[in-house]
């Protein structure tokens, strides 16, 4: 059966605020910003790198690692919010005949907490984190499982994404990639040369039936 798979920062909710709460409160100054949204796409690691720099402070970033996950993990769905129709677009694809699954680089616990407060989590028919397997994207394999966890078809699903990470996981999975552009990257990732590049939730269903094709 045709499968969409979803990334979730970044793609499906802009978590950017509640990550860059979780890395200030682990650093010395809260001097994270709104401006780092991109960073705190990129995981928990890059902004503990960004903040650690921009205070000149040498730290070990693995170390404190925990200790922004146990942050995020009290107040995860503070400023978190879903953008504008994606989950009425999840609902076109199960209603016309799609499975959908996540995967995602973010661990799967935070993951499945997030999705269950933001109250969504029943609409995935699967969801695969940064740490259910030993690697993560853009391997293809943690995808490669959500498919499958899905009960999609590999060869007839394709990926929802916002960064390189995801374009390339596409590229190493022989899958189309569909790159939204309203992150804080904007129509930039058309660098990435993804299949399409979707600029509202509501083309979705249009555009997984070109890349997909009609029919289960």
């Amino acid at each position: 059966m045709r499968c969409v798979v979803f990334d979730l920062d970044g793609t499906l909710a802009d978590t950017s605020a509640d990550l860059l709460a979780a890395a200030n409160a682990v650093l010395p100054e809260p001097v994270l910003g709104p401006g780092d949204a991109l960073t705190a796409f990129h995981g928990g690691r890059a902004m503990l790198r960004l903040g650690f720099g921009r205070l000149g402070v040498e730290a070990d970033v693995d170390a404190a690692y925990p200790a922004l996950l146990e942050a995020y993990r009290g107040a995860i769905a503070v400023h978190t919010r879903l953008y504008p129709g994606a989950m009425a677009a999840v609902e076109v694809l199960r209603r016309d005949g799609f499975l959908v699954s996540i995967c995602t680089n973010k661990p799967e616990g935070l993951a499945d907490q997030l999705l269950r407060e933001l109250g969504v989590r029943e609409a995935f028919g699967a969801l695969v984190g940064g740490d259910t397997m030993p690697v993560r994207k853009p391997d293809p394999a943690p995808y490669l499982v959500a498919v499958e966890r899905a009960g999609g078809v590999v060869g007839r699903s394709m990926l929802v994404g916002d960064t390189e990470t995801d374009a390339k996981t596409g590229v190493a999975a022989g899958v189309p990639v569909a790159l939204v552009t309203f992150g804080p990257e904007g129509a930039g990732v058309s660098r990435f040369r993804p299949a399409a590049l979707l600029d509202r939730f509501e083309d979705l269903p249009g555009l997984a039936v070109r890349l997909l094709g009609a029919g289960r």
